[in-house]
């Protein structure tokens, strides 16, 4: 079935319609003051999801579930008085009075499909990034969190770390001017320009392979292609390195400029297999103004290997080459090889990160945990009592660098809405048009060097072909 019949099978054209906003917020409520969790899919990021909610005081698990019972049975052992299943429709059926919110921690093909059934049943949601596999799938969660009024979350934990915090106050208060350009990377490689596999394998007996597969299509079992880490490269189940690392890196940037989603989109990268996202990506985007920027911003990420792609805008301090004049009245080798080793140190950029470039200067926020850096006329600024001056007035206290003890603050402040003491700064009306964005430059992976006009009022591209992509077909399972 499609996307829209199952919309409607699961009541989201009915059930969100039905419900008075007053009955909805009781849903969102406790009465006894704790939180009772039910998380579908504990393994790998979703087992760290399931600790740092739990990590909560008023958290009580109550439900685990996991296609794959080598996670499910490691995640009981942590867990021992949760109720145990393989398919979260059973789950959360079974356990409906006995759930309070829901985490979903699953690959991207499933992560509407679960989050809708529990939204259905008034059920607050935690989702991972990126928010949805398909763009018709944002939309319709970002309307049903409205409609039922439900507290909502993205799982973009640095979302609420001080560095962006601070990047975000930075550029708001004017820092470097109105921002024209953005520049974004990351060097992670999500991609498979291979073949597609061949044959089949032994399914293992720990996974129910059709429960993995879900609503996508049905397709052989191969090992260590689609099962345990690798599905982030596959166009049926993840969204590439756009989609993981994007969505983080994006955040910052996006949030800051108060931007909406783009005009238009193009993707420099090789022509589509039908299976595996590029190995490399560049994507630029345009968006229309904001009160942040000029008249249009021109945003360009790039991805994989060798990311990012040199550029006038991404050169830093001490990025200069290494002449012989430089050097020659160094006294010794090492003298020589020390002011090698600075300049070198100086002028790289970071693995990953962000360039904001305005009309004052430039701002470079690296991925993460470090400052951001101002620079003007290609020296870094001293910004650091304009970083003062935010954090009196923001109450910020003293930056924290520790993921272990900063990580769980974004799971946190989901429970604690969930129990009204607090709201969540990546709400699904905020996740769905950052997540439509990212998806608009996974679409146009598919029409390379091609610009896609993107019409955000009726949801649709000028170009005919590239709608096929922005929803898809449920496999019922």
């Amino acid at each position: 079935m499609d996307k829209r019949d199952f919309l409607k099978k699961s009541g989201l054209g009915v059930v969100g319609l039905a419900l008075a906003p007053s009955i909805v917020m009781s849903a969102s409520k406790t009465k006894t003051g704790r939180l009772r969790t039910a998380h579908i899919g504990v393994g790998n990021m979703g087992l760290a999801d399931l600790k740092d909610t739990a990590s909560h005081p008023l958290v009580d698990v109550v439900a685990l579930c996991d296609v794959d019972s080598n996670y499910l049975n490691n995640a009981h052992q942590l867990y021992p008085k949760a109720k145990t299943f393989s398919d979260y429709r059973i789950m959360l059926k079974e356990m409906r009075n006995e759930i309070d919110a829901v985490i979903v921690s699953t690959p991207d093909h499933t992560h509407a499909p679960a989050s809708i059934l529990a939204m259905n049943m008034n059920k607050p949601v935690y989702c991972q990034k990126p928010l949805t596999h398909h763009v018709s799938e944002a939309r319709a969660m970002s309307k049903l969190a409205k409609e039922k009024n439900l507290v909502t979350q993205m799982g973009i934990q640095v979302h609420s770390f001080y560095d962006y915090k601070l990047a975000t106050l930075l550029i708001q208060s004017g820092i470097i001017g109105k921002v024209h350009t953005v520049h974004a990377w990351s060097p992670k490689n999500w991609g498979y320009d291979g073949e597609p596999p061949t044959g089949s394998d032994p399914i293992p007996e720990t996974l129910d392979w059709n429960l993995w597969l879900g609503t996508s299509a049905k397709r052989p079992y191969k090992n260590e292609v689609y099962h345990p880490m690798n599905w982030r490269k596959l166009m049926d189940y993840g969204c590439g390195t756009l989609g993981d690392m994007g969505v983080h890196i994006f955040d910052t940037p996006y949030n800051a400029l108060e931007l909406d989603v783009p005009k238009t989109i193009k993707n420099e990268c090789r022509e589509p297999n039908g299976f595996g996202y590029p190995e490399n990506n560049i994507v630029t985007y345009k968006f229309p103004q904001t009160k942040y920027t000029t008249k249009t911003l021109k945003w360009i990420w790039y991805d994989g290997p060798g990311a990012p792609r040199p550029h006038k805008d991404l050169i830093l301090p001490g990025a200069i080459s290494k002449d012989k004049a430089m050097v020659k009245n160094e006294k010794s080798l090492e003298d020589k090889t020390s002011l090698e080793t600075k300049i070198t140190n100086d002028g790289s950029l970071p693995e990953q990160g962000a360039m904001f470039v305005g009309e004052k200067g430039r701002l470079l926020l690296p991925h993460f945990m470090q400052l951001p850096k101002k620079i003007v006329n290609g020296e870094y600024v001293d910004i650091s009592s304009e970083i003062k001056a935010i954090e009196k007035e923001n109450n910020m206290g003293e930056p924290i660098r520790n993921y272990a003890t900063e990580g769980p603050k974004h799971y946190h402040q989901f429970v604690d809405a969930c129990l009204g003491k607090d709201t969540c700064s990546a709400p699904f009306s905020y996740a769905a048009k950052l997540t439509e964005t990212i998806l608009l430059g996974v679409i146009a992976g598919r029409f390379p060097n091609k610009t896609l006009r993107w019409n955000s009022k009726k949801g649709k591209f000028s170009t005919k072909e590239a709608n096929t992509y922005l929803e898809g077909k449920y496999r019922e399972f």
